[in-house]
């Protein structure tokens, strides 16, 4: 799916700029995000809370073709360094904060083995 969609804007993380912080919660059960849509304004920090209320890790990668083609056939099992790649341990939540400089269309994505078959798939709109 993500491999299909048309990706519109670069992406940069980070805090920047003087508009006012978002936050925006994703709750992760049964395998599968919720929301599976959401919309955040471009230069706006948003904070993602992910909840995570599987008994199993699971991951939260955003980004555009590229990222998720190279997640695809990869194996690290930790992104504690990129705010746009985090692991999202069992049982628990996570924050992290990004700044998509642009408007365009990117997938998230938990591309632990199956999970992305199984449909855990997300769209994000930047307007």
């Amino acid at each position: 799916m993500a491999a299909s969609l048309l990706l519109l804007a670069g992406l940069a993380t980070g805090c920047g700029g003087a508009a006012a912080a978002e936050r925006v919660t994703i709750e992760i059960g049964y395998s599968a995000f919720t929301p599976r849509h959401l919309t955040v304004a471009a230069g706006v920090p948003v904070t993602f809370v992910l909840v995570n209320d599987d008994p199993i890790d699971h991951e939260w990668i955003v980004g555009d073709d590229a990222v998720h083609a190279a997640h695809r056939t990869g194996t690290e099992m930790v992104h504690a360094a990129r705010p746009t790649e985090v692991t999202v341990p069992a049982l628990a939540t996570v924050e992290t904060t990004v700044t998509f400089p642009d408007p365009g269309i990117y997938a998230y994505i938990c591309h632990l083995p199956g999970h992305e078959a199984y449909g855990m798939v997300g769209l994000l709109t930047v307007t």
